[in-house]
């Protein structure tokens, strides 16, 4: 098995899939996605070809642009990695990343664990935080046609999965129930130090954006 060669055309064939991708889960986040997973697995004791396939493929067919379908992303990553005859063993652990790799509501609990899934997941994490995440943010948000900011609604912080995957709030309600935190659950050493410098821009860009509104701070008190 010519690893290398597996890689080669896994981008290849992500980066046809994800062609007309909507902006914050197309190429480009693979591809900034597996940079930060690179830098995070040199820092740890990983196979770095299942850390680069789960990289490669955890957002083939990210559920919110499948009705909710979880299953979905599997069975594609399932299917290419069998027709390039991978190991059983790394299929599934693939498919095990992808299927626990993305944030489902603060109330949700992880299954699965391993190395290469702490440094995948934290690399996507740290896509979704600072100037990247929250350009990220509002363009999810206007894609879906949501409101930016609502004094009114109050963020949620106990969803349940389903209630997540459901839910219709402002932009600035997904910092708070999302985004904010992301901080204290990464895993790796690299990427906690990364996630922080991140949030704190995040933080900087909320006191600006309610000084704008022309309020002090967030009203809600959690």
């Amino acid at each position: 098995m010519d690893k290398d060669q597996i890689i080669a055309e896994a981008i290849e064939f992500v980066q046809q899939k994800l062609k007309d991708a909507e902006g914050g889960h197309d190429w480009f986040h693979i591809q900034r996605v597996l940079k930060n997973a690179r830098e995070i697995a040199a820092g740890e004791e990983v196979d770095l070809f299942v850390v680069e396939l789960g990289t490669l493929l955890h957002d083939i067919a990210d559920y919110k642009f499948h009705n909710g379908d979880e299953s979905v992303g599997p069975k594609i990553a399932r299917d290419f990695l069998e027709r390039k005859e991978v190991p059983e063993a790394v299929i599934q652990h693939v498919e095990n990343i992808i299927n626990s790799v993305s944030f489902k509501g603060g109330n949700e609990q992880q299954n699965f664990n391993s190395p290469e899934l702490q440094v995948v997941q934290d690399a996507d994490r740290l896509d979704a935080l600072g100037a990247i995440g929250i350009a990220r943010t509002f363009n999810y948000g206007g894609f879906k046609n949501r409101p930016i900011f609502d004094p009114g609604i109050k963020p949620n912080l106990n969803m349940s999965k389903e209630e997540y995957k459901k839910s219709t709030a402002p932009t600035i309600n997904h910092f708070y129930e999302k985004l904010l935190l992301l901080k204290d659950r990464m895993n790796t050493t690299t990427g906690k130090k990364l996630a922080a410098e991140r949030h704190e821009f995040m933080e900087h860009f909320l006191k600006e954006f309610y000084g704008e509104w022309g309020l002090t701070s967030q009203k809600w008190d959690f």
